[in-house]
C-alpha cells in the first residue's frame, strides 16, 4: 500500500480564470504543507498519554484535559520536526524510493514557504507549552533542539543516531507526566527507551534492505550498520525489553499500588507484540514506517487493543465490597 507520504504532488494547470487558479494554487500547497506535517506519524505522540493512563487518572477531567493539551502540542512540534528533516534531507530523499514523492524532495514545495511553515509551528507549541507550564514548554524546546542537532550532524555517528531518536520518544512520556505532575515509573521509562530503540533499529534494517547497494548514497551512517550487526541489537533489545516489561509489572511500585501481581497477565500480549513486528520486519520486509505497521496489521491491532483493555481493566475496576 502506497503511504501517502511518497504521493507525488504536481501544481495544478493554470486556468483562465485567475481567481479559480489562485484558489487551486493556495488549495495545491495547503495540501503539500499537510502533507509535509505528517499527520499519519502523530500515533507516536500517544506516549505522552503513558503517564496519564498508568497513574490511574484516566477519568480525572483535569489531568485529561492537559494531556490532550499536550499531545496536541506534541503533534505541533513534531510537524516542525518533520519539516525540518525534510529540508535537510531533501536532496537524499530524492534518490529514495518511497520518500522521493515527498512535496520538498520533489521540488513542488518552495523551502522558504516550508521554513516558514516550520518556524510558525515551532512558536505555536512554545507558547502552548508555556501556557501549559515552563517544565513542558522546556521539554518541547529539547525535543525540537535535539533534532536540530540530529538533523545536522547526530544523524551521521553510528549507534548515536537511534539513541537520539529514543530520546524522541522519553521526552514524550516525561512531558505527559509533567503535565499532570505524576512521577514515572523508572521502569516504565526504561521500558519506554528499549522499545524506542528497538523500532529505530528496525527502520535501520528496513533502509538498509530496501535500498541495497545505494543505501549510501541516502544515508552514509547505513553503511555502519551491516545486517549481522542490526539483527544481533535488534535480538538483544527484544528480550531486554520484554524482561523489563515483566519486571515493571511485579515491580513494588505496582504491587503496592493495587495490592496484587496481576498486570504480569499482560506479559504475552507483549511478548507477541514483539514476535509479530519481528515477522513483518523480517519475512514481510517492512519497519520502515513504524505506525503504518502497526496500523495496517490486523493481528497487531488487535493484540494491542486487547493488551491496553487489559491493563485499563486491572487498573480501573473496583470490586464491590
Amino acid at each position: 500500500m502506497t503511504s501517502p507520504d511518497s504521493l507525488v504532488l504536481a501544481p495544478p494547470a493554470p486556468s483562465r480564470d485567475t481567481g479559480e487558479a489562485t484558489a487551486k494554487r493556495r488549495g495545491w500547497l495547503l495540501q503539500a504543507l499537510w502533507m509535509e506535517c505528517r499527520p499519519s506519524q502523530w500515533v507516536k505522540n500517544l506516549f505522552v498519554c503513558m503517564p496519564l493512563f498508568f497513574s490511574q487518572q484516566l477519568f480525572v477531567l483535569q489531568s485529561v484535559g492537559r494531556t490532550l493539551a499536550a499531545l496536541g502540542l506534541f503533534c505541533t512540534v513534531s510537524s516542525s520536526v518533520y519539516i525540518l528533516n525534510d529540508l535537510f534531507d531533501r536532496e537524499q530523499d530524492r534518490l529514495h524510493p518511497e520518500k522521493g514523492g515527498r512535496p520538498l524532495a520533489s521540488g513542488d514545495l518552495d523551502a522558504q514557504v516550508a521554513q516558514l511553515t516550520m518556524a510558525g509551528l515551532l512558536l505555536v507549541a512554545l507558547a502552548g507549552g508555556l501556557a501549559l507550564s515552563k517544565p513542558f514548554a522546556a521539554i518541547l524546546a529539547i525535543y525540537w533542539v535535539l533534532n536540530l542537532l540530529y538533523a545536522v550532524r547526530l544523524k551521521h555517528h553510528v549507534i548515536v543516531d537511534v539513541f537520539v531518536i529514543a530520546t524522541g520518544y522519553l521526552l514524550r512520556v516525561i512531558g505527559g507526566a509533567v503535565v499532570i505532575g505524576v512521577a514515572m515509573s523508572h521502569w516504565l521509562l526504561i521500558c519506554t527507551t528499549l522499545l524506542a530503540l528497538f523500532i529505530a533499529l528496525c527502520k535501520r534494517r528496513h533502509e538498509l534492505v530496501l535500498l541495497e547497494g545505494g543505501a549510501q548514497n541516502h544515508r552514509q551512517v547505513l553503511v555502519d550498520y551491516p545486517l549481522p550487526f542490526l539483527d544481533m541489537m535488534i535480538g538483544v533489545l527484544t528480550a531486554s525489553a520484554v524482561v523489563s516489561y515483566s519486571l515493571f509489572t511485579v515491580s513494588e511500585e505496582i504491587v503496592q499500588r493495587l495490592h496484587h501481581r496481576g498486570l504480569l497477565i499482560t506479559v504475552p500480549f507483549v511478548l507477541y507484540g514483539f514476535f509479530r513486528y519481528l515477522y513483518l520486519v523480517f519475512h514481510k520486509a517492512e519497519g520502515g514506517d513504524p505506525t503504518q505497521s502497526l496500523l495496517m496489521d490486523r493481528p497487531m491491532l488487535v493484540n494491542l487493543f486487547l493488551w491496553a483493555a487489559t491493563i485499563a481493566f486491572i487498573l480501573y475496576w473496583r470490586p464491590g465490597p
